[in-house]
């Protein structure tokens, strides 16, 4: 794919200090309509390009980097990886783009924070997509996400790095060697030794070390306050997103519209054509 579009950042706060949040955007600049794309735990920006430019007629779409990955400044203190700086760095993005309401796509991660977002009085968020991320993410799921994350070795080559990925991501479903390549080039960089590495800070994998490991995350006072519409996808086989956890969604909160994606597990890539069908049905 080409490279049609805008890297520009925005500086944000933390308790330990000011650190540089880069964003990816396309469409026109001075479109009022703003869709804001975030990743999951160890992607990045561009994972959303496909997206993006089946949006772009319509919307301005901004995908940032969350601090610690892709072209964002790494933390000071890693405890700061954490759903209350995330938002505030969102805060702060959506003061930038001069716009007093988003739509918002978000992957995992990306979808906790916008949930967190929607929740609050008065939220921007307009409209709402839920990727493969509920109000209740299981054990299981983070188990298997804390066995890799902070844990990648160096590879010896962009071909390696792209096996690695591979593995980690195999849940994404189904994709074609060039879907591949990309998935694996947003999230990785060359080293000073001529090897390659994963592009997030390895620190962010220290939250999965704090936790209880047979305990469930339970945000439903968080989505029960939300009151905008919402779409959730969820992969047919994910383990983050149980089914009865999506069936439940639909009749409290924002009683949202589920989409389930055959043959997927965690979390839907929305690269395939019929993924991005959905979501632009819904917001547009």
């Amino acid at each position: 794919m080409s490279d049609e579009f805008q890297r520009r950042s925005v500086q944000c706060i933390t308790p330990s200090g000011l650190h540089r949040m880069s964003y990816v955007e396309w469409g026109d600049a001075e479109q009022q309509r703003v869709l804001v794309c975030v990743h999951g735990l160890t992607r990045a920006a561009r994972d959303f390009e496909y997206l993006a430019r089946a949006m772009c007629d319509r919307y301005r779409v901004v995908c940032p980097d969350l601090p610690g990955r892709g072209e964002s400044d790494w933390l000071k203190n890693p405890a700061e990886y954490a759903l209350p700086s995330y938002v505030a760095n969102m805060v702060t993005l959506i003061a930038r783009l001069q716009v007093e309401s988003v739509d918002w796509v978000g992957t995992s991660l990306g979808g906790m924070v916008g949930m967190a977002i929607a929740a609050l009085p008065d939220s921007p968020i307009r409209r709402l997509v839920l990727n493969d991320v509920g109000p209740v993410i299981t054990a299981q799921s983070l188990n298997r996400i804390g066995a890799y994350v902070g844990k990648a070795p160096p590879f010896p080559s962009l071909e390696a790095a792209e096996q690695y990925v591979r593995s980690v991501c195999e849940s994404f479903g189904p994709h074609s060697d060039t879907e591949w390549r990309f998935l694996a080039q947003n999230v990785v960089r060359s080293d000073a030794e001529g090897g390659w590495r994963m592009r997030y800070d390895p620190a962010i994998a220290e939250g999965f070390n704090n936790r209880e490991p047979d305990k469930d995350i339970d945000l439903w006072p968080l989505y029960e306050s939300i009151r905008c519409p919402t779409l959730v996808l969820r992969g047919e086989h994910s383990d983050l997103l149980r089914r009865d956890t999506a069936a439940a969604m639909t009749e409290r909160g924002p009683r949202a519209r589920v989409e389930e994606i055959p043959g997927v597990g965690h979390a839907p890539s929305l690269i395939q054509d019929e993924q991005i069908a959905l979501v632009r049905e819904f917001l547009t």
